[in-house]
């Protein structure tokens, strides 16, 4: 029997998100290991679920050496290194340049909430993408640093978690280890105080 279509749309019963989540979740990280070892890739993928628990697959190396090498392929960062090298020294070129930023931004602006009203001509257009590309690197870098810290403190989380664990388990352990050597030490004491009951005159 076929299955009906899915469709795209929110689960609203939140046991049957969770479960479909859960499935799905299991599935994409399946196909992500498949996809690197059949080909060779390297996958770097997270998924942070509705309660914002993290979950994170690198196939090769670790995930900070691939979000690394991402920002440096990605178009952004070429952008950013230009625009710095582009930089004037001289302190009049420098509040020239801000001006004209400035009036390019505010005409970028008034173009696009004002549903593109107005006119912007083809440089000033070049110039407003390239600032929007510098401030897309400027996000996603921001974006990068506060993963990082997200994850690191997670992983912390953990770590504290583990030990906290371990000491737990180690005095159940403990505790159960000397339960079970006083009943041993007890009934050997009973048996013996028997025995020397029978044997009395």
């Amino acid at each position: 029997m076929a299955r009906g279509k899915v469709q795209m749309k929110r689960i609203e019963n939140p046991v049957h998100r969770q479960v479909t989540f859960c499935k799905r979740r299991a599935g994409l990280l399946k196909k992500a290991k498949e996809l690197s070892v059949l080909c060779d890739a390297e996958i770097g993928l997270f998924i942070f679920s509705a309660h914002g628990k993290l979950y994170e697959l690198a196939t090769k190396g670790s995930m900070q050496g691939l979000i690394e090498r991402y920002l440096k392929s990605t178009k952004g960062t070429e952008v950013a290194e230009d625009a710095m090298e582009k930089q004037p020294q001289d302190p009049k070129e420098e509040i020239n340049m801000l001006k004209n930023e400035i009036d390019i931004l505010q005409k970028g602006l008034s173009y696009m909430y004002g549903g593109g009203a107005g006119t912007m001509t083809l440089d000033e257009l070049h110039s407003l993408e390239k600032y929007l590309e510098i401030w897309m690197y400027h996000i996603r870098s921001a974006k990068m640093d506060i993963m990082f810290q997200e994850i690191q403190l997670l992983k912390n989380k953990e770590g504290i978690l583990e030990a906290a664990n371990k000491f737990l388990q180690d005095k159940i352990d403990e505790q159960y280890t000397l339960t079970n050597m006083t009943q041993t030490l007890t009934d050997i004491q009973c048996q013996l105080t028997v025995q020397n009951e029978i044997f009395q005159f």
